[in-house]
Formats: C-alpha cells, sequence, structure tokens
C-alpha cells in the first residue's frame, strides 16, 4: 500500500444522505476518479482527453466495511491485478489517511475499445507495461490533505 499509486478526494455534501453518510454509488463515481488520475500518472493524460484511450466497464464488485462521512478526506489506492487480452482489472482501496483500515474495496474490470467503433481491442505492449508496473509512489491529492499535513 504504501508505493501504491494514491489519489486523496474530500466527501462533499451532495454525495451523502440525511446521516451525512456517503451514498452507495458514488463509490463507484469515486473509482471513475481515481482510474482516470491513475490513468494520467501513467502518463495517458492526452489520450484520456483525446479519446485514443478508449475503455469501458464491464464489471464492478463493490465491498463496504465500514462508512464514509461527510468531509473526511479519503485515500484511494489504484492498483492493477490482472491483465487479460482486451480487458484489465483494477482494484481500488478506499481508506482514511494514515489508517490501515479498508473502509471499502472495489474490484473493476474494464474491456480496452477503439474509440470510434466501440469494438474491443488488444492491449498494446506499451499500455500492459505501463499498467504492469503501475504508477508506484505517485500521489494525486484533489483534497489539499498533504498541504495540510505540511502546515
Amino acid at each position: 500500500m504504501k508505493n501504491s499509486f494514491r489519489y486523496y478526494l474530500r466527501v462533499r455534501y451532495s454525495e451523502c444522505d440525511a446521516q451525512k453518510v456517503v451514498f452507495n454509488s458514488r463509490y463507484g463515481d469515486y473509482v471513475e476518479l481515481g482510474t482516470a488520475e491513475f490513468m494520467r500518472s501513467l502518463g495517458y493524460e492526452t489520450e484520456l482527453v483525446s479519446g485514443q484511450l478508449d475503455y469501458q466497464l464491464v464489471k464492478q464488485t463493490l465491498e463496504w466495511r465500514s462508512p464514509a462521512r461527510f468531509d473526511q478526506v479519503l485515500e484511494l489506492t489504484v492498483e492493477n491485478t490482472h491483465l487479460g487480452n482486451t480487458s484489465f482489472t483494477l482494484r481500488t482501496e478506499f481508506r482514511r489517511p494514515g489508517n490501515e483500515q479498508i473502509i471499502a474495496l472495489v474490484e473493476t474490470v474494464y474491456v480496452l475499445v477503439d474509440s470510434q467503433t466501440l469494438n474491443k481491442i488488444p492491449l498494446s505492449q506499451d499500455f500492459r507495461y505501463k499498467l504492469a508496473n503501475g504508477a508506484s509512489g505517485k500521489i494525486v491529492d484533489h483534497a489539499g490533505y498533504l498541504r495540510n499535513q505540511k502546515s
């Protein structure tokens, strides 16, 4: 976990129910944010924006262990766990920063597609290599968490 790619976000009020607990469906939104930042950290920012890199979610399994609440910072770690011919699987773990306890675990299977036809396409050698090696040690902090820790 320590060297995994990490993404920090802050839970917004609109993402919570009346008890200020994150709606279950929002975890899928958070995974998509984490996945996009993971891909950017692998060097695919231009390809994501242009549509040259396109993938579709084909399966997502979520396991909730404890609630996340309004205004909490969440730390997502994203790692590749499987590479197929046209598919790849990412594991996203949700924690509160500085806490080893996983509050949610999400496994997402994506299939790489041609952006024009949406037909499945094989993972390129470059993409396969970058996914296999991950974005170890890279951090994206949209919550300002690390900046606040240094103050």
